[in-house]
């Protein structure tokens, strides 16, 4: 594809980025899923549960794996069902993993959080979702301020669906649009009508979700800066409180579904980059604030008053508010996050009903964190959210570190100093403008698992 010139984005600016443009994790988590190992399973899970304190409250995942569609650019753990009977038998064996993990908790424990994650969420019948919040009612209580969201699509979401997850409690919701290009929509067999979006949207409002999402996608195959732009001011007619930009991982090695988009179909890296800028400049030019690297919000919403605080964090939801120490995963390779590791339940829906058959928590592998994790974790999470962080006043808080043992990191950071791509003042360092796009890049410095050579992520731009 040509590249047209686009005047507002400075001179040289993707030159200097595609220089340093590489694979890099997405870091939603320190450290990332790749380090996780079967060296961690049931046993340590279940002494993590344990240890929880019994006064702070958590946040629950619900994994979802169930499509009506196949979307080629998915890189979610899913699969297309069109029958109720694995849907329904996958529910059962959900709400008896809420009891088996519930029994390891001394107590019923507050919840301020509960994601509802796919897969698609809205693929439950309104009697299994039902099922699902009452169970999890029964073993964990809701704060005042709980946050209850899920991620729905729109193509087979309903009113009544709607209607029964408001009653529920549903006060945030995520919408995927990624594109309304047809000629696109066509090339990663995701085909919706404005019109579905809009039905949508107002049955959610109707509901009154305090705050609704849209997810977009650039680097697409066929989609041009235009088309991306299109999009935008299409959706734009909602006026949703967030929107998520998302740039198309093409990873078929590991996704093998994706070899179904034709490679020669796909945006340049340039013309990536430029869809992703001219994107931005957009929604900031229509008074959206621009969250990390691929998330915007209104100034009202929580997202954006998490940023000006710097509460902003970041999890396998990407980012967030959510501020609960501990992330409890249900359903087949649902991750949880807890003060001793991460853990990953099995994947494969048979093993994962197999592990609940034995009564032992279906969890396939995770990885503990070390002090030296929990150090550079708060590093990354930082630069991911703030685009900067203080490394003196991260080691005061770690208060056994130093900055002298980030002294790699630092030297690993030169060549991006060198392009004016990151600032360093003493122990501060900033993302600068130009260098946002490669943050993930920028973050890798201080990863010590980090092997740039291996292909295990997604390029970085």
């Amino acid at each position: 594809m040509t590249r047209a010139k686009v005047a507002s984005i400075p001179e040289g600016v993707i030159d200097r980025v595609l220089k340093h443009d590489g694979r890099a994790p997405r870091y939603t988590s320190y450290p990332t899923a790749v380090q996780f190992s079967t060296d961690v399973g049931p046993a340590e899970y279940c002494d993590w549960l344990v240890a929880l304190p019994q006064d702070k409250a958590v946040s629950l995942y619900v994994h979802v794996p169930f499509c009506t569609r196949l979307c080629w650019y998915c890189g979610c753990n899913t699969r297309v069902v069109n029958r109720p009977e694995p849907i329904g038998e996958y529910v059962r064996y959900l709400l008896r993993e809420v009891e088996l993990v519930a029994r390891k908790l001394d107590g019923r424990r507050p919840a301020s959080g509960l994601h509802l994650g796919g897969g698609t969420p809205n693929t439950l019948t309104v009697e299994e979702l039902q099922a699902v919040f009452g169970a999890l009612g029964r073993e964990f209580a809701s704060t005042d301020d709980m946050e209850i969201a899920a991620e729905l699509d729109p193509a087979s979401l309903t009113k009544s669906w709607v209607d029964a997850a408001g009653a529920l409690g549903l006060n945030r919701a995520s919408l995927g649009v990624q594109t309304l290009d047809p000629k696109v929509q066509a090339a990663v067999n995701r085909n919706e009508t404005f019109e579905q979006i809009e039905e949508c949207v107002a049955a959610l409002r109707s509901i009154r979700v305090r705050s609704l999402n849209l997810d977009l996608m650039y680097g697409l195959p066929h989609q041009t800066t235009q088309s991306v732009l299109d999009t935008i001011d299409a959706i734009l007619a909602f006026r949703p409180e967030r929107l998520a930009l998302f740039g198309y991982a093409h990873v078929p090695w590991m996704k093998s579904h994706q070899k179904l988009i034709a490679e020669s179909a796909l945006p340049g890296p340039a013309e990536r980059l430029e869809q992703a800028l001219m994107a931005e400049e957009k929604l900031i030019g229509e008074g959206y604030v621009s969250i990390g690297l691929d998330h915007f919000a209104l100034p009202h919403d929580e997202l954006a008053r998490a940023k000006a605080d710097h509460r902003l964090r970041r999890n396998f939801q990407g980012y967030t508010t959510d501020s609960a120490g501990t992330l409890i995963g249900f359903g087949a390779s649902a991750i949880g996050a807890l003060p001793g590791g991460y853990v990953q339940n099995h994947t494969q829906e048979l093993p994962w009903r197999q592990a609940i058959d034995r009564g032992e928590a279906p969890i396939a592998r995770g990885v503990a964190i070390s002090e030296d994790d929990r150090f550079r974790a708060e590093i990354i999470e930082r630069l991911m959210c703030d685009f900067a962080v203080d490394l003196e006043a991260v080691c005061g808080r770690q208060q056994t570190r130093s900055p002298a043992e980030l002294s790699g990191a630092i030297e690993k950071l030169q060549p991006f100093l060198d392009d004016r791509l990151v600032g360093i003042d003493g122990s501060y360092i900033q993302v600068l403008p130009a260098g946002r796009p490669l943050v993930r890049s920028i973050s890798a410095c201080f990863d010590t698992y980090f092997q740039p050579e291996a292909l295990r992520h997604s390029r970085a731009v």
